[in-house]
């Protein structure tokens, strides 16, 4: 089974709209959907009308949470991000996640497609289009 970490934009923009095409994550058999604390936090944050914040919940009871810090976790010397988002990488490969799923290219482009940890980074389009094996 995957354990696939949501980032904060993940979360914000499955809940933005209704029938937003990142709610199919939600949908993909044989994968677990994870996320922290301070990612929904931010999604919170940035969210502005109640109907979202709703979706938002909605979304969430299907998410295992992982709770508190992880600033024990060791990020590799060659990988290099913004201090907000180090806790994001902290936390995927902290709750032994096999994917972070992030739209922010900015931020994480250098690292979408490599892996960090154990964690493979990618955008959400290419998690939804890529194959996954199959349950016997």
């Amino acid at each position: 089974m995957s354990r696939v970490f949501l980032d904060a934009n993940v979360l914000f923009s499955a809940a933005y709209r209704e029938s937003a095409g990142l709610c199919a994550l939600w949908e993909l058999p044989g994968v677990a959907l994870v996320t922290s604390d301070y990612a929904i936090e931010e999604a919170r944050r940035n969210l502005v009308e109640d109907v979202q914040h709703a979706r938002l919940a909605v979304l969430l009871a299907a998410v295992e949470v992982v709770r508190g810090t992880f600033d024990a976790v060791p990020v590799p010397a060659n990988v290099s991000l913004p201090d907000d988002d180090l806790p994001i990488l902290r936390a995927a490969i902290g709750s032994r996640c096999t994917h972070l799923l992030t739209g922010n290219l900015r931020d994480f482009g250098a690292l979408f497609g490599r892996r960090v940890g154990r964690v493979t980074v990618l955008r959400p389009a290419v998690f939804l289009v890529s194959p996954r094996p199959r349950r016997q």
